[in-house]
Protein backbone atom coordinates (compact mmCIF):
# COMPACT_ATOMS: atom_id res chain seq x y z
CA UNK A 1 0.00 0.00 0.00
CA UNK A 2 1.38 3.35 -1.00
CA UNK A 3 1.96 5.23 2.16
CA UNK A 4 -0.11 8.89 2.55
CA UNK A 5 1.95 12.12 1.42
CA UNK A 6 3.06 13.77 4.63
CA UNK A 7 1.14 17.27 5.53
CA UNK A 8 2.07 20.38 6.93
CA UNK A 9 0.46 23.30 8.33
CA UNK A 10 1.53 26.80 7.93
CA UNK A 11 0.10 29.90 9.32
CA UNK A 12 -1.31 32.10 6.41
CA UNK A 13 -3.15 35.39 5.51
CA UNK A 14 -5.84 35.57 3.53
CA UNK A 15 -4.21 37.79 1.05
CA UNK A 16 -1.76 35.57 0.29
CA UNK A 17 -3.76 32.17 0.67
CA UNK A 18 -7.18 33.02 -0.14
CA UNK A 19 -7.82 30.81 -3.25
CA UNK A 20 -6.89 27.70 -1.69
CA UNK A 21 -8.92 28.65 1.69
CA UNK A 22 -11.99 29.64 -0.49
CA UNK A 23 -11.83 26.19 -2.46
CA UNK A 24 -11.23 23.80 0.83
CA UNK A 25 -14.36 25.90 2.70
CA UNK A 26 -16.64 26.29 -0.32
CA UNK A 27 -15.90 22.43 -0.82
CA UNK A 28 -17.00 21.66 2.39
CA UNK A 29 -19.44 24.11 4.01
CA UNK A 30 -21.23 25.03 0.71
CA UNK A 31 -21.18 21.69 -1.42
CA UNK A 32 -20.89 19.45 1.06
CA UNK A 33 -23.07 21.17 4.06
CA UNK A 34 -25.15 23.35 2.02
CA UNK A 35 -24.31 26.56 4.23
CA UNK A 36 -25.69 29.46 1.80
CA UNK A 37 -22.84 31.47 0.59
CA UNK A 38 -23.68 34.78 2.08
CA UNK A 39 -23.61 32.93 5.21
CA UNK A 40 -19.47 31.13 4.54
CA UNK A 41 -18.16 34.57 3.46
CA UNK A 42 -18.91 36.86 6.43
CA UNK A 43 -16.66 39.70 5.69
CA UNK A 44 -14.27 38.27 8.42
CA UNK A 45 -11.42 36.83 6.63
CA UNK A 46 -9.14 39.46 5.76
CA UNK A 47 -9.03 39.86 10.18
CA UNK A 48 -8.43 36.42 10.95
CA UNK A 49 -4.90 34.11 11.17
CA UNK A 50 -5.64 31.42 8.99
CA UNK A 51 -4.12 28.23 8.87
CA UNK A 52 -3.81 25.59 5.73
CA UNK A 53 -3.06 21.97 5.86
CA UNK A 54 -1.05 20.82 2.73
CA UNK A 55 0.28 17.55 1.40
CA UNK A 56 3.95 16.88 0.41
CA UNK A 57 2.89 16.94 -2.91
CA UNK A 58 1.21 21.04 -2.46
CA UNK A 59 -2.44 20.07 -1.82
CA UNK A 60 -4.55 21.88 0.12
CA UNK A 61 -6.37 19.71 2.53
CA UNK A 62 -7.79 21.78 5.08
CA UNK A 63 -8.00 25.09 6.77
CA UNK A 64 -9.43 26.99 10.01
CA UNK A 65 -9.06 30.68 11.34
CA UNK A 66 -8.46 32.25 14.66
CA UNK A 67 -10.95 35.61 15.13
CA UNK A 68 -8.70 38.76 16.69
CA UNK A 69 -11.42 37.23 19.83
CA UNK A 70 -9.81 34.25 20.23
CA UNK A 71 -12.91 32.46 18.42
CA UNK A 72 -11.72 29.54 15.91
CA UNK A 73 -14.08 28.95 13.45
CA UNK A 74 -14.38 27.33 9.89
CA UNK A 75 -12.27 24.18 10.73
CA UNK A 76 -12.68 22.24 7.29
CA UNK A 77 -10.75 19.52 6.13
CA UNK A 78 -11.81 17.51 2.85
CA UNK A 79 -13.75 13.99 2.85
CA UNK A 80 -10.28 12.03 1.24
CA UNK A 81 -7.70 13.79 4.41
CA UNK A 82 -10.36 13.09 7.58
CA UNK A 83 -9.55 10.74 10.40
CA UNK A 84 -6.09 11.17 9.50
CA UNK A 85 -5.01 13.61 12.21
CA UNK A 86 -5.36 17.11 10.35
CA UNK A 87 -7.62 18.41 12.15
CA UNK A 88 -5.92 17.83 15.12
CA UNK A 89 -3.05 19.20 13.47
CA UNK A 90 -5.09 22.35 12.75
CA UNK A 91 -6.68 23.12 15.83
CA UNK A 92 -3.24 22.86 17.91
CA UNK A 93 -1.59 24.89 15.76
CA UNK A 94 -4.31 27.93 16.47
CA UNK A 95 -4.36 27.43 20.18
CA UNK A 96 -1.09 27.46 19.48
CA UNK A 97 -0.98 31.03 17.81
CA UNK A 98 -4.49 32.21 20.52
CA UNK A 99 -1.18 31.59 23.35
CA UNK A 100 1.19 33.36 21.86
CA UNK A 101 -0.92 36.50 21.63
CA UNK A 102 -1.44 35.85 25.16
CA UNK A 103 -5.44 34.37 24.69
CA UNK A 104 -5.13 32.02 27.14
CA UNK A 105 -9.18 30.91 26.89
CA UNK A 106 -10.48 30.11 23.57
CA UNK A 107 -14.13 29.39 21.97
CA UNK A 108 -15.49 28.01 18.65
CA UNK A 109 -19.31 26.85 17.87
CA UNK A 110 -18.99 22.99 17.30
CA UNK A 111 -21.22 21.28 15.09
CA UNK A 112 -22.39 18.41 17.47
CA UNK A 113 -21.24 15.67 15.91
CA UNK A 114 -17.43 17.12 16.28
CA UNK A 115 -18.09 17.51 20.08
CA UNK A 116 -15.72 14.60 21.20
CA UNK A 117 -12.98 15.53 18.85
CA UNK A 118 -12.60 19.12 20.65
CA UNK A 119 -13.22 17.19 23.80
CA UNK A 120 -9.83 15.42 23.28
CA UNK A 121 -8.14 18.62 23.05
CA UNK A 122 -9.46 20.25 26.35
CA UNK A 123 -12.79 22.04 25.31
CA UNK A 124 -16.06 21.95 27.44
CA UNK A 125 -19.47 22.59 25.68
CA UNK A 126 -21.39 25.48 27.63
CA UNK A 127 -24.50 26.53 26.92
CA UNK A 128 -27.36 24.96 24.77
CA UNK A 129 -27.73 23.57 21.30
CA UNK A 130 -28.65 25.78 18.56
CA UNK A 131 -29.11 25.93 14.67
CA UNK A 132 -26.61 27.66 12.62
CA UNK A 133 -26.65 27.45 8.56
CA UNK A 134 -29.37 24.50 9.56
CA UNK A 135 -26.60 22.50 10.88
CA UNK A 136 -26.99 21.51 15.17
CA UNK A 137 -24.25 23.40 17.62
CA UNK A 138 -22.87 24.01 20.62
CA UNK A 139 -20.36 26.20 21.89
CA UNK A 140 -17.10 25.18 23.46
CA UNK A 141 -14.36 26.85 25.30
CA UNK A 142 -10.82 25.51 26.02
CA UNK A 143 -9.88 27.41 29.32
CA UNK A 144 -7.00 28.02 30.14
CA UNK A 145 -5.54 26.73 25.89
CA UNK A 146 -3.73 23.72 26.92
CA UNK A 147 -0.38 22.21 25.71
CA UNK A 148 -1.18 19.56 22.87
CA UNK A 149 -2.11 16.29 23.57
CA UNK A 150 0.15 13.43 24.36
Amino acid sequence: MERPPQVTVSRVSWSDAGAALREIRFAVFVREQHVPEELEWDGMDEKCLHVLAETSAGEAVGTARLLPDAHIGRMAVLPAWRQRGVGGMLLIELMTAARERGQYAVELSAQTHAIGFYRRFGFEVFGGEYMDAGIPHRMMRCSPVRPPPG
